[in-house]
């Protein structure tokens, strides 16, 4: 999704952008300030987090009011946050996982407890985000971000608005156009098994094999298994993609061509979350840095620029009005019951790779 961290369809967001531009962020090293100084230095905070995923004016203002300087690095999937901080002293003090990742992480020993749910500022969290079944009081970790998982289209390919995967399915049948899904092993199979009615965390064999055979069955009409969908989508090169609400961004700059729809089916739903490293060489400045994102205008200055949800209650309010109004990014309580969220599988992935495999080979 990115060539130099802007493009011409506009500036991404968290997984619109770090997963589109993975090969290119994950190794870019993004220094706040000018300053870089060694790990553990005084006045220093090592943040490591989904490329693109934080506002730099929130650095910004963090850098200012405290006068600690930040190091920004970046990485494209959990799995590779996780294969990094397991090296061991990586100098990083602070991580944004997946709530899986969290409980993955807490059951290795990963983390520190932070005790901010005693900070003052944490009465802003909508308790509804404590999510991790190894933190559910927020002892370790802060709620960071959220959003949903839909489908990206274009209008005028279409000829409508479609309300869901059977609609677009429908759609694209009839009229023979083409569409993309994520290149996503746990996001597809959740499409099959939201649509055979199913949890996305389901590990019956019969259920996932019912789940690859209908993503296989939708593949005559699949471009491509990607990330880098929203391009092809605005310039109608195909007609739909399986995407994050971050494609939102294109759909509030030209909303006459795009939409953005949380299926009527059902989708998931992804929460990161900000966690101290066991590791962490500057762990006050990490605390610091956590009460400063539960201050309102904090938070809400970084949604501005993602376009996803968020935790603090308070700072949805003051939102930009075209976000706050926007029912994709603040989804109504009818919408958030059909949303589901993935957990650690442990050893039952194996069963999602060999499905994988075979909706990747099936011709």
């Amino acid at each position: 999704m990115k060539k130099d961290y802007k493009t011409e369809f506009g500036a991404p967001t968290r997984r619109a952008a770090a997963r589109w531009l993975a090969g290119i962020v994950c190794t870019t090293a993004l220094t706040v300030g000018m300053f870089v100084a060694p790990a553990g230095a005084e006045g220093q905070l090592n943040i490591y987090n989904w490329g693109e995923y934080i506002n730099p004016e929130v650095l910004k203002k963090f850098e200012t009011e405290t006068g600690i300087k930040v190091k920004l690095d970046t990485y494209s999937s959990n799995d590779e946050m996780l294969a990094k901080v397991r090296t061991g002293d990586t100098g990083y003090d602070i991580v944004f996982p997946s709530v899986y990742m969290q409980d993955i992480m807490a059951n290795l020993d990963l983390l520190e407890k932070t005790d901010i749910n005693q900070y003052e500022g944490f009465k802003n969290i909508d308790p509804q985000f404590l999510r991790a079944k190894t933190d559910p009081k927020g002892e370790y970790c802060l709620p960071y971000a959220w959003g949903t998982v839909g489908i990206g289209y274009n209008r005028k390919v279409l000829g409508k608005d479609i309300t869901g995967w059977k609609d677009l399915i429908a759609t694209v049948k009839a009229k023979n156009l083409k569409f993309a899904l994520l290149d996503d092993m746990r996001e597809v199979l959740g499409v099959g098994l939201i649509l055979n009615g199913k949890s996305v965390n389901s590990t019956d064999p019969e259920d996932l094999k019912q789940a690859a055979q209908t993503i296989i069955d939708m593949k005559p009409y699949v471009a491509a298994f990607t990330y880098e969908s929203r391009p092809m989508v605005w310039a109608g090169d195909i007609a739909a993609a399986h995407y994050f609400v971050g494609a939102m961004i294109d759909v509030l700059q030209d909303p006459k061509t795009l939409g953005y729809v949380i299926p009527e089916e059902g989708a998931t739903m992804y929460q990161e979350d900000i966690c101290v490293l066991k590791t962490a060489p500057n762990k006050e400045n990490a605390k610091k840095f956590m009460e400063f994102y539960t201050r309102p205008e904090v938070a809400a200055l970084n949604i501005a620029q993602q376009t996803n949800g968020t935790p603090n209650v308070p700072a949805r309010a003051l939102e930009p009005e075209n976000l706050k109004n926007s029912k994709e990014i603040n989804p109504p309580d009818d919408v958030m019951k059909r949303l589901q969220i993935f957990v650690d599988l442990g050893a039952d992935i194996r069963k999602y790779d060999r499905m994988w495999t075979t909706i990747k080979t099936a011709q």
